[in-house]
């Protein structure tokens, strides 16, 4: 298989991103296609839908080895579980599935047709191996169970953004990055240190943080020409 597209965002980086699809659905994303996929007859049709799945590439976890557990972030990094009854980028092939919103079809750019999405988990230039309409009669089972993952349905942070460094970051990004730091993008397996700084960075911004009794603070955002 070879990638048919890559995706923008805007995570340069793994750290910040949330752990699923559709958790911020603020977060904005532009699907371009490589030139042999361009065809806009592709197309035909996609705009009937609302959803699609995004099936890709973790390129930045790829591993000689596979394990057949691992250590699910949001269990703290200490409890093992079975790869298979996990979404862990280290799996035997690196592929991710995501559920996104698609926004808008645009056929005729200066790249071809391009996809625009919404609620994005993915990095920026992630390598992209196919696109297939979300159908909702095949595709939900709001019976399903959820297994572990249920413990975290509604689990957010309280966030506190100070003007300051809310006035750095432009309007059209300030719900997607409040509602990335309320997912806490803390690396669940490290020990919870009060007065820790962590830092992410988001749309040419490094975002600093911390993170007491339940409440993330931004202490600065500093533009990466900056630093």
């Amino acid at each position: 298989m070879k990638p048919i597209a890559y995706i923008e965002t805007e995570f340069p980086t793994k750290f910040g991103i949330p752990r699923q699809s559709g958790l911020v659905g603020e977060l904005k994303g532009t699907v371009v296609f490589e030139p042999e996929y361009r065809n806009p007859d592709a197309f035909d049709g996609l705009e009937e839908f609302s959803y699609i799945w995004l099936i890709w590439e973790f390129s930045e976890a790829k591993r000689e080895k596979w394990s057949a557990t691992v250590r699910p972030p949001r269990l703290g990094g200490n409890e093992h579980k079975g790869v298979f009854a996990t979404r862990s980028p280290f799996r035997p092939n690196p592929i991710g599935l995501s559920s996104v919103k698609l926004d808008r079809v645009e056929l005729h750019t200066d790249r071809g047709p391009v996809l625009h999405v919404s609620g994005v988990d993915l990095m920026d230039h992630t390598p992209i191996y196919d696109i297939k309409p979300y159908i909702p009669y095949a595709d939900a089972h709001p019976e399903a169970k959820g297994g572990f993952s249920n413990r975290f349905v509604d689990y957010k942070l309280t966030v506190v953004i100070p003007e300051a460094c809310m006035a750095k970051i432009p309007e059209a990004n300030q719900k997607a990055l409040r509602g990335v730091l309320e997912q806490d993008p803390r690396p669940s397996y490290q020990k919870k240190d009060p007065e820790r700084i962590y830092g992410f960075e988001f749309d040419h911004m490094e975002i600093k943080f911390r993170v007491q009794n339940e409440t993330l603070t931004v202490v600065d955002a500093i533009g990466l020409e900056e630093s």
